[in-house]
């Protein structure tokens, strides 16, 4: 499954993308499939968003991707590039679609990788998920 992050973050007053860049940039990777896609808000451009995109197949991937964001955070601090408030919001990824096309286009069940989407998994995998993160983020408790 892939798990989706947005993680969002105001830059201090007279910092720049670049110094978020320059702190934020990863010098471990994950060790799984992984995609980080950063984007600048338009109605605020001192709002950093950042998409993070990993596939994981087991706990110990996630576990062990906890484990080393937070480290990379505790030797690359942003405290004095961003505002103390940071947005974050965990899922699992459950279609991809593509409305690229110009035209009709017809209605196709959930799909991730050209796979159908097995719904009973991805909510057996939100409760693991919000289990795993039970200490970072507040979560639904009827999951």
């Amino acid at each position: 499954m892939i798990q989706v992050s947005i993680i969002k973050r105001t830059l201090r007053e007279g910092r720049t993308y670049d110094d978020f860049r320059e702190a934020w940039y990863h010098a471990v990777g994950f060790g799984a499939t992984n995609r980080m896609l950063t984007s600048l808000n338009v109605a605020n451009p001192r709002e950093v968003i950042v998409i993070g995109l990993t596939e994981l197949t087991t706990l110990e991937q996630a576990s062990s991707l906890i484990a080393i964001d937070a480290k990379e955070r505790q030797e690359h601090p942003l405290d004095d590039i961003v505002e103390p408030d940071i947005q974050r919001t965990f899922g699992i990824l459950v279609s991809e679609d593509d409305f690229s096309g110009a035209g009709e286009i017809e209605f196709k069940p959930a799909t991730v990788n050209g796979e159908l989407t097995d719904m009973a998994a991805v909510e057996g995998a939100l409760r693991t998920g919000a289990e795993l993160l039970a200490g970072f983020i507040h979560c639904n408790e009827d999951m």
